[in-house]
């Protein structure tokens, strides 16, 4: 592994110590900092129409859409926000929003069956019920639903209201993710995200009356001032809610990326042993409610479709998150979403103010991307395999990408300290693995391993 993960010790704090190094989550490869051969906005329009014609337009494509409006900052947060209390942004946003969506209509040609969208930010319910209503609405009657499709938003719970609720469920929304990160006040206080846990139980109660029928807590472990007790209390609270499915993933402190999480030092995060400690507590509290951890840090009950999905092998990752299945197009809009075709990702502008300019003069708004070569599209595959089933294997035809004998020859150290089995032709990852699933893919990283960087640009792999 890069940065010094080259002793063999194998006591648990140990090996905390060794393999917790700077490292990729793994939502594309290749990751975002590596991104090399970008497309231009003419071939990323004929690599959507390519995959739009081929399986997409049967299975139906993915929809992610960007709102990133807050009205106030979360310290912990590495999303693209725009922070405001001034709501006259909704309504030219969500114009925007359905200018580029015309635009890819017009590269589809035909109107598009939907499997799967996501509202995500941001805070989706800064919008009002009646502006996310304009903007499905506009979405919707141009395109077809499929019987299965998934329609999901994250919230936050002091600025979703019932009547949220209810519009967003008419329109065919059955899943709601909730921020919660820590029920502990001194915690919430210091990341600026304070919200009590009967505003949770609420906005839970209001949604399952609804007829919601999956939801989501986002909680984060390695937070500051958080301690065992933290962790605890909050999942003592969060089972008495027994959300369908949990995130419960390590915080990121990437402050050189976002400042916002300069209100705290590194003095004021839990130490790395104290912070593993953190999540095993959690995960011990979660397995013992009847929750079964999937893929890496989440965790969701037996009638929930992602387990459902990790139970079938057709667990997928993408920029989303995991999710219940795979499409071969995910079509992002807004500011700084990202689409991808398989063999093609495409980032929009990050900035509100460049995303209205560039749509005006009838581009798509775009930046910046990647095709994906023969090499990529290998190592695309273990790594999410590897993500998704904790397990890979290669043939002869993999073979032919010669950079995939380097990266078995990187597992020797994953598998004397017993990460993984591994065999003349496969991976699988252990029980004790699941914790390095990020250092395991990192040996299938080329890209990583080619150009290792001289300073941070990745959160801490434990």
């Amino acid at each position: 592994m890069p940065n010094g993960l080259l002793k063999t010790i194998t006591p648990e704090s140990a090996l905390i110590k060794k393999y917790n190094v700077s490292g990729p989550r793994y939502t594309s490869y290749p990751t975002v900092p590596y991104w090399s051969d970008n497309p231009s906005r003419e071939q990323w329009a004929e690599k959507v129409r390519i995959a739009y014609n081929g399986t997409a337009s049967g299975q139906g494509i993915s929809l992610y859409i960007h709102l990133p409006f807050c009205e106030s900052l979360c310290t912990y947060c590495g999303c693209n926000t725009r922070i405001t209390t001034n709501h006259s942004v909704e309504n030219p946003y969500i114009r925007a929003l359905a200018r580029e969506w015309k635009m890819y209509l017009g590269i589809f040609g035909s109107r598009p069956r939907i499997s799967e969208i996501h509202l995500g930010g941001g805070t989706p319910t800064f919008f009002s019920p009646s502006r996310l209503e304009e903007l499905m609405d506009e979405i919707l009657s141009s395109s077809e639903l499929l019987p299965s499709a998934e329609l999901s938003f994250e919230a936050h719970p002091n600025s979703t209201s019932l009547t949220h609720l209810e519009v967003l469920h008419r329109l065919g929304f059955r899943r709601m993710s909730l921020g919660i990160q820590d029920f502990d006040p001194r915690v919430q206080a210091i990341v600026n995200r304070v919200q009590t846990f009967g505003q949770v139980e609420k906005v839970v109660n209001h949604a399952r009356a609804t007829g919601y029928n999956s939801i989501n807590f986002d909680l984060i472990y390695g937070l500051p001032l958080q301690q065992e007790s933290s962790v605890v209390g909050t999942i003592e609270k969060v089972n008495r809610i027994r959300p369908d499915r949990i995130a419960f993933y390590s915080y990121a402190h990437v402050p050189w990326i976002k400042p916002g999480q300069r209100k705290f030092t590194e003095a004021d995060l839990p130490a790395d042993d104290v912070k593993r400690k953190l999540y095993e507590s959690g995960r011990r509290m979660l397995e013992d409610a009847g929750y079964t951890e999937i893929g890496m840090d989440h965790f969701a009950l037996a009638t929930d479709a992602l387990y459902a999905a990790s139970e079938k092998g057709t667990l997928h990752r993408n920029f989303m998150g995991y999710t219940a299945s795979y499409t071969g197009l995910m079509i992002g809009l807004g500011v700084s979403a990202i689409g991808d075709t398989w063999d093609c990702f495409a980032q929009n502008v990050k900035k509100v103010e460049d995303y209205y300019r560039i749509l005006e003069n009838g581009r798509l708004p775009v930046f910046r991307g990647h095709l994906l070569d023969k090499e990529d599209l290998v190592l695309r595959r273990h790594i999410l395999n590897i993500m998704c089933r904790l397990e890979t294997s290669w043939g002869k035809n993999d073979m032919k990408v010669p950079v995939l004998d380097d990266c078995i020859s990187r597992l020797s150290e994953p598998l004397s300290d017993g990460l993984i089995t591994l065999s003349h032709s496969s991976l699988r990852v252990t029980g004790k693995g699941k914790a390095f699933l990020r250092n395991i893919c990192m040996a299938f990283d080329a890209r990583l391993w080619r150009n290792i960087p001289a300073s941070e640009i990745f959160s801490k792999v434990v």
